[in-house]
C-alpha cells in the first residue's frame, strides 16, 4: 500500500521544469473488499474468507493528443502475513504491488483514429467470449487480467472498428490467466437503426502455452492457431431488450480451420423494462466452447463449473427491483448437460446493492445450489453461499 501511495505522490509532484509535460492529471482507482463463505467447500473450491483488491493510478496529458495511463494493483487475503500477527514489512507490500495498466493513447491520429499502446484492459466485463480486466461483485475472482498490446480504433455515431495485436501476459506474471502467447483480433460494431445494433468479431491466439497453477509445468497448445469468431445482434427499444449471440471455435495449422466437434456457443438474453421492475431471461447452449469471457452466472455453480468450457444448456430467469438507492435481484438457474440425459443442477440467488453515492456500492448476496449430475466437480451435497462486499471507485 505504501508503494502505491508513494508512486501516486511522485506522479502528482510536478516541478516547474516539467510543468508543460504533465497536464490535466486525473487520479483514478478503486477499492473492492469481499467476504464470503460456503456451507460445503470440497477441495477448497470457494474463496472462504475476506479478499481485498486496490487499484490506484493516474491519467494525464503528455503533449497534445497524447495521454498516458498508469494503474497499479494490489490484492490481499485478510489474515495472511509472512510475519505472523504483527503483519508484514514494507518490502513485502512493495513486492506485491503490480503494474496493471501502463499505456499511451494517441487521439485524432490521421484526424479520425485512436491508437493505444502498452499494457491495457480490453473488452466488456459482461462479455461471454472476450474480456481482460478486473471482476466486480464476485467473491471468487478478486484479481484481474491484462494484455500487452496495440489497439487501433475508429468510431463515429454509426459504427466502431477495433484491431488488436499483442501478447497475453506470461505465466511468471501474477496477472496471468495460466496461459501466454500472441493474440490478434478485430471487432466491428454498427448501429443498424435507432434501437438495433450488430457486432461481429474474431480472435486468433498463436503459439499458446498453458501452465499448471500448482506445479507451473508448461504445456504447449495442440495447434499453432486457435481462437473463436462470432456475431451478436441487439434490439433495445425503451420497453425491452433482446440480444442473441453465436460464436464458434477454430484450431489448426491454418487460420480459421475447424475440426470435427469444434466448440460453439449460442446465447440469448431478454429483459422487460417496467420502471422499478426488470424481468430477465437468459439461455445458453454450448458444445465445449473455449472462450475468454467473463460470464459467470450465479454465486455458486457458474463461478466454479466453467459454464462455457462444457457441453451444457443453461436457463436463467430473474427479476431486478430498484427502489431509490437499493437494487434487489432474484435469480433462478438450471444447469444441465447439452443432451439433457440427466437431471439439472438448480440454483437460486438473492442479491442486494446499496448505492451510498455515485462512487460507493455496498452489496450482499446469498445463494443455494442443489447439485445433480456434477460429481466430477462438486461433492453433490446441497450448498449455500453468502457474501458481503464494498466497492469504492474514485
Amino acid at each position: 500500500m505504501k508503494k502505491l501511495l508513494g508512486l501516486l505522490l511522485m506522479m502528482t509532484m510536478v516541478y516547474p521544469a516539467s510543468a508543460d509535460v504533465l497536464k490535466n492529471v486525473d487520479l483514478k482507482g478503486e477499492i473492492q473488499t469481499i467476504a464470503s463463505d460456503v456451507h460445503h467447500n470440497p477441495n477448497d473450491l470457494y474463496n472462504s474468507g475476506t479478499n481485498l483488491r486496490v487499484f490506484a493510478g493516474a491519467s494525464f496529458d503528455l503533449v497534445e493528443d497524447v495521454r498516458a495511463n498508469l494503474l497499479f494493483g494490489y490484492t490481499n487475503t485478510w489474515g495472511q502475513s509472512s510475519n505472523g500477527p504483527t503483519g508484514s514489512n514494507i518490502q513485502h507490500y512493495w513486492d506485491n504491488v503490480e503494474l496493471a495498466e501502463a499505456n499511451i493513447v494517441l487521439s485524432n491520429l490521421f484526424d479520425c483514429f485512436e491508437l493505444t499502446i502498452g499494457r491495457q484492459f480490453y473488452g466488456d466485463e459482461d462479455s461471454a467470449v472476450m474480456y481482460f480486466g478486473p471482476n466486480h461483485y464476485n467473491a471468487e475472482s478478486n484479481g484481474w487480467k491484462a494484455l500487452d498490446a496495440v489497439k487501433f480504433t475508429y468510431a463515429d455515431d454509426y459504427k466502431a472498428f477495433t484491431m488488436l495485436a499483442g501478447k497475453v501476459l506470461g505465466a511468471g506474471d501474477p496477472l496471468t490467466a495460466g496461459m501466454e502467447g500472441e493474440v490478434y483480433g478485430a471487432d466491428f460494431k454498427m448501429n443498424l437503426g435507432d434501437n438495433f445494433k450488430w457486432q461481429v468479431y474474431g480472435y486468433n491466439f498463436q503459439n499458446l502455452k498453458y501452465y499448471d497453477e500448482k506445479t507451473s509445468a508448461e504445456k504447449s497448445a495442440e495447434h499453432q492457431n486457435s481462437g473463436f469468431y462470432g456475431t451478436k445482434l441487439t434490439f433495445a427499444p425503451e420497453a425491452f431488450t433482446l440480444a442473441a449471440e453465436y460464436a464458434r471455435n477454430f484450431a489448426g495449422e491454418r487460420l480459421v480451420k475447424e475440426e470435427q466437434g469444434t466448440g460453439y456457443l449460442v446465447k440469448a438474453d431478454a429483459a422487460l423494462n417496467l420502471e422499478a421492475f426488470t424481468p430477465r431471461f437468459a439461455f445458453v447452449y454450448t458444445n465445449g466452447f473455449d472462450g475468454l469471457g467473463n460470464y459467470t452466472p450465479g454465486l455458486l455453480v457458474g463461478d466454479k463449473f466453467d459454464v462455457l468450457d462444457h457441453s451444457l444448456r443453461l436457463f436463467n430467469v430473474g427479476v431486478d427491483f430498484n427502489t431509490g438507492k437499493w437494487t434487489f435481484a432474484l435469480d433462478g438457474f438450471s444447469f444441465q448437460e447439452r443432451e439433457g440425459h440427466h437431471s439439472a443442477t438448480l440454483e437460486a440467488d438473492l442479491t442486494a446493492t446499496y448505492a451510498h453515492n455515485e462512487y460507493v456500492d455496498l452489496f450482499a448476496g446469498i445463494g443455494y445450489a442443489k447439485y445433480a449430475h456434477a460429481k466430477a466437480v462438486f461433492d453433490q451435497k446441497d450448498n449455500t453461499k453468502g457474501q458481503l462486499g464494498i466497492l469504492v471507485k474514485f
